[in-house]
């Protein structure tokens, strides 16, 4: 379902199911091959053909967004293999979600002759060679290492052994304070866009109804204040500009709000009173707070391995305990060690992140920042924090400077690792 997403074949090995395909046993790479999706099943004739063609071996191709298509020498082999095959891409799926590749060899956990044969010979070793070996190497030091599972496509994954700018940082090693940010990293855009934000637009008026003169005036001031620091050519002064000027301050505080929501200001007054609406959603249980299913065991793991993690998003700190205090999964508000907002400075600044930094009484050079936009992690890359690209369904698509330039992980859960 990533929209980013071009491969030509999945691929998957060392898995016992490997055996239910079809001329494959458990240590053979599988690649079933994957074609784009058509209007109508006659049209995929022909990219089928092309698939078999090019990978013989599988009896099986993949359709982009559709579905699978599985073939065997009977109705009894070919309801099996499906199974099989079902299987398999379920793995692959729970594989990726965790930041594995499901086609990469294990450098362990596998049966090899060579080390079995390696063994013997070890033992056979003079105890006085050891002992001079000892004494000719230097001082063990702690080799830093990156995670075993950056590999994208090939199948030696050496080559993600070695450091470098864009190696996935890892908790506790590299730092003990993650600073998260929510859209699009712990929590779906989706969630933002179709569920919260509809929601205000739609009990907007209701809403201002309830409100008293003497907590309007101050609203409309904030509000006011958000524009003000927009400029007259910003998109959302020039629709306020467009409107019929009324005096009444719930129509023009709604005047106000549907401008700035409708070009996705992300402004302190409005994400305030964004925040207490959707508190009285939460109350009601008509919003419940999505998360991605790796970001409960992140948190667990940090919990254990005593990282602090901490939370930064344009949304008000009131919004984000909100969000974090009515999910699916209960309240985890708990699992967190600061929350910061637009209050600490703009997300796309660098002196935001010295500001946070200060807070946590740390230089910033000891933070791991997570974000899925890249204005933002230049901003905390600048001010010298770690940054980290999040790779998730639905978000932007990444420019090449930006894969180039940050860690990226799909998982949370790619950012636990080693002391």
């Amino acid at each position: 379902l990533d929209p980013t997403e071009t491969s030509p074949s999945l691929r998957v090995t060392h898995l016992e199911m490997l055996k239910g395909v079809g001329n494959h046993s458990y240590d053979s790479i599988l690649e079933i091959p994957i074609i784009d999706n058509r209007p109508s099943e006659d049209l995929l004739a022909d990219q089928m053909h092309q698939a078999i063609k090019a990978y013989p071996k599988c009896n099986a191709v993949l359709v982009r967004r559709h579905g699978m298509y599985v073939w065997g020498d009977s109705w009894e082999q070919a309801k099996a293999q499906c199974e099989s095959f079902d299987y398999l891409c379920e793995s692959a799926v729970k594989m990726k979600g965790m930041g594995l590749e499901s086609g990469l060899v294990p450098q362990s956990g596998t049966y090899r002759e060579e080390e079995d044969a390696s063994m013997g010979e070890e033992k056979k070793e003079d105890s006085s060679t050891t002992e001079e070996k000892k004494e000719e190497e230097p001082p063990s030091k702690k080799r830093k290492i990156a995670p075993a599972f950056n590999a994208a496509g090939a199948t030696n994954n050496d080559a993600d052994l070695v450091c470098t700018e864009a190696t996935v940082p890892l908790v506790p090693r590299d730092s003990k304070i993650l600073l998260l940010d929510i859209e699009g990293t712990t929590t779906s855009i989706s969630f933002v866009k179709d569920v919260l934000f509809p929601f205000v637009l739609k009990n907007l008026e209701s809403h201002l109804n309830t409100m008293d003169e003497k907590d309007l005036v101050p609203l409309r001031e904030a509000l006011e204040a958000d524009l003000a620091k927009l400029g007259d050519d910003h998109p959302s002064n020039k629709q306020i500009a467009e409107l019929e000027k009324v005096e009444c301050n719930k129509s023009r505080i709604a005047q106000y709000i549907r401008a700035l929501m409708a070009n996705d200001v992300k402004a302190t007054g409005l994400k305030s009173f964004q925040g207490k609406m959707w508190k009285a959603g939460y109350a009601s249980g008509e919003l419940v707070g999505h998360l991605y299913s790796d970001f409960i065991p992140m948190l667990e793991w940090c919990k254990s391995n005593e990282v602090k993690v901490c939370i930064y998003s344009s949304g008000s700190i009131g919004a984000q305990k909100l969000l974090f205090g009515h999910t699916a999964q209960g309240d985890i508000t708990s699992y967190f060690g600061g929350h910061f907002d637009t209050t600490s400075g703009s997300k796309r600044e660098s002196p935001s992140y010295i500001n946070i930094a200060k807070d946590l009484n740390v230089e910033t050079k000891a933070v791991i920042f997570v974000s899925d936009l890249e204005a933002e992690l230049r901003a905390a890359k600048e001010a010298g924090m770690v940054a980290v690209m999040a790779v998730r369904p639905g978000n932007a698509p990444l420019s090449e400077d930006a894969k180039r330039d940050f860690p990226l992980v799909r998982s949370l859960l790619q950012l636990c690792g080693a002391d």
